[in-house]
C-alpha cells in the first residue's frame, strides 16, 4: 500500500534517505485515487493566476524537498569551504550513491551535472571513436543544442551529418523503420543521438530496440532522458545503452541545476577526459566532467528528492502523468481542426503531448495560439518548433494539475478559431 506524503518527513542532506521514518498508512479517505492525487498536489505552490500546463521547462519542489533545499542552501552559504572542503565530498557522494541506487546502475557509472544538456553535450563532442568520413545521425525532434553540437561534428571530427525526419503519425514499428532505414542508407554511420522522450510533441522512441539494431551494426547512441526517466515508469537499465543524459530538476522535482551523466564502464574510454580536467587525475567519469563551482545545495537534496518520489511510485506517478494528458486528449480528437500529435499507443507517450490547428505550422501562428489559451483561456502553455511537419503547442501537466484543468485546456481548443 501507498503511503502518505508527509512533508514533515524529510530531514536536511544526504543523511535524510536513512534517517526519515517511513511513514504511516494510507488513511482510509486517501485510498482512492482522487483522494490520494489531492494529497499530492497539496505538496506543491504552484500559481493560482493561471492553469499552469507548461510544466516541461523545469519541475516545481514539493514542500518537504524545498524546506531541504533552503536548509541545505543555508548550511553552505554559513559554513561555506569550512563545510565544502571538508564533510561535502562525502554527503555529495552518498547523493550521487542514492541517485544511481535508483537508477540501477553502478555508482562509478553516474556523475552530477547541472542539467542534461551539459551531460549530453560532454558525450557528444567528448565521443572519439570518430574518424573523418564516418556519419552521425539525429532526428527533428530532438533537442535543439543538442541538434547543434551533433552538427559541429562535422568540422570538429571530419564527419557526415544526417539528420531525418521521424514519421507523423509514428507507430513503434514505424519508428524502428525509420532508424533501419537510415542505418542501411549510411554504411559509414557511427553514432547516433537518440531523443528518448521529446521535448517537443513527446513522442516516446522504442530506445532499447533502437540502440540494439545500432549495436549490432557497431553504431553507437547517445541517448537523451531528460524527459523520459521520472515521467515515464523506467529506469536505466530499461534503455540498455552506454550514454545516457538525465535532468534531475524536471520530473524528479530536485532544485534547479542538477543533471547527471551515465557511462557504462566498458564504454568510458570512448569520451574523452574534459580539457579542464589534468590528465594525471584518475581516469573515472568525473574526468569528463567540469562544471566548476556549482550550487552545491542542488545535487544535496537529490536525496530528498528520490524519498519523495519513491512514496508516490514510479508506476503511478507515470500512470497519473499519462492520465492527466489522455483526459484532455481524448476530448481533443473530437474536436474537428485539433491535431493530437502523439499516438493513442500507451508506450509511445508519457505525460506531454502537443497539438496543431490544422494548417497553421508556422512558428507565428503557434505563438499566436499559445497566447490566445493564455490570454483568453487563462491557461499556459507553450509553442514548439522544429518537427518536420511543423510546429505545434505543447501541453504539459504536473503532478499537481486536476482533471479539471485538463477539462478546462479541451474546453478552450473547442472554441479556438480553426
Amino acid at each position: 500500500m501507498t503511503t502518505p506524503i508527509d512533508r514533515r518527513l524529510f530531514l536536511t542532506g544526504a543523511a535524510a534517505m536513512t534517517a526519515a521514518p517511513v511513514g504511516a498508512a494510507l488513511s482510509p479517505s486517501a485510498t482512492d485515487d482522487t483522494a490520494f492525487w489531492k494529497e499530492v498536489a497539496a505538496q506543491y505552490d504552484p500559481t493560482r493566476s493561471v492553469i499552469h500546463l507548461e510544466n516541461g521547462n523545469w519541475g516545481m519542489m514539493a514542500h518537504p524537498v524545498l524546506q531541504a533545499y533552503e536548509s541545505n542552501l543555508e548550511r553552505v552559504n554559513r559554513d561555506t569551504s569550512y563545510y565544502t572542503r571538508r564533510g561535502m565530498v562525502k554527503d555529495w557522494m552518498a547523493a550521487r550513491d542514492a541517485l544511481a541506487a535508483t537508477l540501477q546502475v553502478p555508482a562509478d557509472e553516474v556523475a552530477f551535472t547541472r542539467n542534461a544538456t551539459e551531460a549530453l553535450k560532454a558525450l557528444i563532442l567528448g565521443y572519439n571513436a570518430l574518424t573523418p568520413g564516418d556519419a552521425v545521425l539525429y532526428a527533428d525532434l530532438d533537442y535543439d543544442s543538442m541538434q547543434a553540437c551533433m552538427d559541429s561534428l562535422k568540422s570538429r571530427r571530419g564527419v557526415s551529418v544526417v539528420k531525418i525526419a521521424l514519421p507523423q503519425p509514428a507507430t513503434r514499428q514505424s519508428l524502428i523503420d525509420a532508424y533501419a532505414a537510415a542505418m542501411e542508407a549510411n554504411p559509414r554511420l557511427k553514432l547516433i543521438l537518440l531523443t528518448h522522450l521529446s521535448h517537443r510533441t513527446g513522442l516516446v522512441l522504442p530506445v532499447r530496440e533502437i540502440a540494439a539494431m545500432a549495436r549490432a551494426r557497431g553504431i553507437a547512441t547517445i541517448v537523451d532522458a531528460a524527459h523520459s526517466w521520472c515521467q515515464l515508469d523506467m529506469t536505466l537499465t530499461d534503455l540498455d545503452c552506454d550514454y545516457v543524459g538525465i535532468n534531475c530538476h524536471k520530473w524528479l522535482g530536485a532544485p534547479l541545476g542538477v543533471g547527471a551523466i551515465h557511462i557504462r564502464r566498458s564504454a568510458l574510454s570512448a569520451i574523452d577526459r574534459d580539457p579542464a580536467n589534468p590528465a594525471t587525475d584518475r581516469d573515472t567519469i568525473n574526468a569528463r566532467i567540469h562544471t566548476g563551482t556549482v550550487d552545491f545545495a542542488a545535487p544535496l537534496t537529490v536525496p530528498v528528492a528520490l524519498a519523495f518520489q519513491e512514496k508516490i511510485g514510479s508506476k503511478r506517478r507515470a500512470n497519473r502523468l499519462a492520465a492527466l494528458r489522455n483526459r484532455w486528449v481524448a476530448q481533443a480528437r473530437a474536436i474537428p481542426g485539433i491535431e493530437v500529435l502523439t499516438p493513442e499507443d500507451p508506450v509511445l507517450h508519457g505525460g506531454i503531448t502537443a497539438f496543431r490547428v490544422v494548417g497553421k505550422t508556422s512558428s507565428v501562428d503557434n505563438v499566436a495560439i499559445a497566447k490566445t489559451l493564455l490570454d483568453r483561456f487563462g491557461i499556459f502553455t507553450v509553442h514548439r518548433d522544429g518537427p518536420a511537419a511543423g510546429s505545434c503547442v505543447r501541453v504539459t501537466p504536473a503532478l499537481f494539475n486536476t482533471m479539471a484543468d485538463m477539462d478546462a485546456l479541451a474546453a478552450a481548443l473547442g472554441r479556438l478559431p480553426v
